[in-house]
């Protein structure tokens, strides 16, 4: 790559990539996920060596397609009231949507902020059905999707 150019990016398919492009995407997981310690450590379970995963490793990153994941995620805001949260995660329960990630800040004024991220892809019926559900909830203030 020149000076101040640019830089180009291809989407491949893995399978002719050369294998040592692989290992290093292996060897960064096995890093990022704790089953490796160690850059020694996650090479060897690889059989790479050291200088090939730091040749590449700011050069490979495996593609993610949320799309074909379904993830959705969805900002609410609740009333600080016993059994309205469970309400929600009812909602996701029956409609088949399987929950990632929930994240819920302290009351204040009465009403906490929580966010909910869920694969949507076995879900039974559609995004806009799950919103006309959750929009029916009594002590639902808000909801609106952040991303998917």
């Amino acid at each position: 790559m020149l000076t101040g150019s640019k830089p180009s990016y291809y989407l491949v398919a893995a399978d002719t990539l050369p294998e040592v492009f692989l290992k290093v995407s292996k060897a960064k997981e096995l890093l990022e996920t704790g089953d490796a310690k160690t850059v020694a450590e996650a090479v060897a379970a690889v059989g790479i060596s050291r200088s090939a995963f730091y040749k590449y490793k700011d050069k490979i990153t495996p593609f993610v397609d949320l799309k074909s994941g379904r993830i959705m995620t969805f900002n609410m805001t609740l009333r600080n009231k016993p059994g309205v949260l469970s309400s929600v995660l009812s909602i996701f329960a029956s409609s088949g949507a399987n929950i990632l990630m929930i994240n819920q800040s302290i009351p204040i004024s009465g009403c906490a902020a929580v966010t909910i991220s869920a694969e949507i892809s076995g879900m039974n019926g559609t995004p806009e059905e799950l919103m006309q559900r959750l929009r029916g909830l009594e002590g639902l203030r808000k909801v609106e999707v952040l991303a998917g």
